[in-house]
């Protein structure tokens, strides 16, 4: 094989090079980093007449002279550093090297090029938008310059407005998050691009507004407490003045309100409404489910349901912030066995009618038995189904798992 480059293949490397390169090289142009120069060696180890002759000569006039009409119509911006070579005692400059700078490469790629690769990057949209972010205060990096690049046009508008509003606003303890006053921003843009813009503007606002009070709804249970006729659902706000109307020996997690709301007589025992793994936090924290006898936790039969209990238990195995020792978590419902028994209940389709996608996440914290039956209805292979809802449990079925709890069964 040749190790002669030829015209074609040096673009098709500038133009791999570019692709990625170019973040440095716009940032270079404001003044943040080091000057970008794109280069090709045309010859590697062809540097001699001996080369030559070991080569071919034929081979090397070809080369030569493709490179002579290349360079008859190079673009400004772009140079062909040549090298003396004496070939059959005849000493001559030849190709060796293909220099140049952006404004260069963009040039001379903007030809024809190879069609399986992707095509280079919008060069006067990446200067315009460096240039837009430096102007509004932002910390400019290749980094951040490739991610904001990659945002629709509207993303960026309400990235540059973010970045503007922080700089003039050196303290967000005056609002929530879903409440900053940003041009353009909508309540749930920083949940996506919240790390981005901590890039940019050097502070994560997230972690400067005033926390939302987090509230959890539950259901009390205990037919004692039902006789009384006092209210069976209440709510727990953190950093609220209140109290449970009594303290569980069994406090019981489900991620369905229904489940909650209608779930059966059993004594000593809270329904709690779970909110996904965002919400493990704020449980593991609440004394009185931490000071509880058994915590239990029952979700769907999925690859949700036991991310959220491997989550959970795991949050919960660790002692609390205020010193309270690490707790045990239980699940009901969620093991091999129940998997078949349910299986009737068992779909694929999600709500929105799209097949339901495996998961291959590993989740250290499943029993044997959890886990066997995670593996069955989430790894890629093929299973029956990849799903049983919740609600499809008839809530007795839980109930009579939950008395054997308090009995001693387990």
């Amino acid at each position: 094989m040749s190790a002669l480059v030829t015209p074609q293949a040096a673009v098709a490397d500038i133009r791999g090079k570019l692709r990625k390169k170019w973040a440095e090289a716009v940032c270079a142009e404001l003044g943040v980093g080091d000057r970008v120069v794109f280069s090709v060696r045309l010859r590697p180890g062809k540097m001699t007449g001996k080369d030559v002759e070991q080569l071919g000569h034929a081979i090397w006039h070809g080369w030569h002279m493709r490179w002579r009409d290349f360079c008859s119509r190079l673009p400004a911006d772009v140079e062909v550093a040549r090298t003396a070579v004496t070939v059959r005692g005849v000493t001559g400059d030849f190709p060796a090297m293909l220099k140049t700078d952006l404004n260069g490469a963009v040039t001379l790629v903007a030809g024809p090029g190879d069609e399986t690769e992707p095509s280079t990057v919008d060069i006067d949209r990446a200067r315009a938008l460096a240039s837009a972010l430096q102007s509004a205060g932002a910390l400019l990096t290749p980094a951040s310059l490739r991610a904001a690049h990659s945002l629709a046009a509207n993303d960026v508008d309400v990235l540059i407005n973010a970045v503007t509003w922080l700089q003039r606003n050196p303290d967000a303890r005056h609002w929530t998050l879903r409440q900053l006053p940003v041009p353009g921003m909508h309540t749930k843009w920083l949940d996506t691009h919240g790390a981005l813009l901590r890039d940019v503007a050097g502070r994560d606002v997230r972690n400067e507004v005033r926390p939302r009070p987090a509230v959890m709804h539950l259901t009390y249970v205990d037919p004692g407490h039902a006789a009384s006729g006092r209210r069976r659902h209440d709510a727990w706000t953190t950093g609220d003045v209140h109290d449970i109307a009594y303290r569980p020996r069994v406090v019981l997690v489900v991620e369905n309100r229904d489940s909650r709301l209608w779930f059966p007589p059993v004594s000593d025992t809270i329904v709690v409404e779970g909110g996904g793994k965002a919400a493990a936090a704020l449980l593991a924290n609440v004394p009185w489910i931490r000071s509880a006898d058994h915590i239990v936790y029952w979700g769907d039969i999925d690859a949700d349901g036991y991310a959220i209990l491997d989550h959970f238990r795991a949050t919960l195995g660790l002692p609390a912030p205020d010193g309270a020792p690490a707790r045990r978590v239980t699940s009901i419902l969620m093991e091999a066995p129940d998997l078949h028994r349910y299986a009737l209940h068992g779909v694929n389709h999600d709500r929105a009618g799209q097949l339901i996608k495996p998961s291959s996440a590993l989740l250290p914290h499943l029993t044997e038995a959890e886990t066997i039956a995670y593996n069955t209805i989430a790894t890629a292979g093929p299973t029956p189904f990849r799903r049983i809802e919740q609600e499809a449990v008839p809530l007795t079925h839980a109930a009579a798992r939950l008395l054997e709890i308090l009995e001693g069964g387990y």
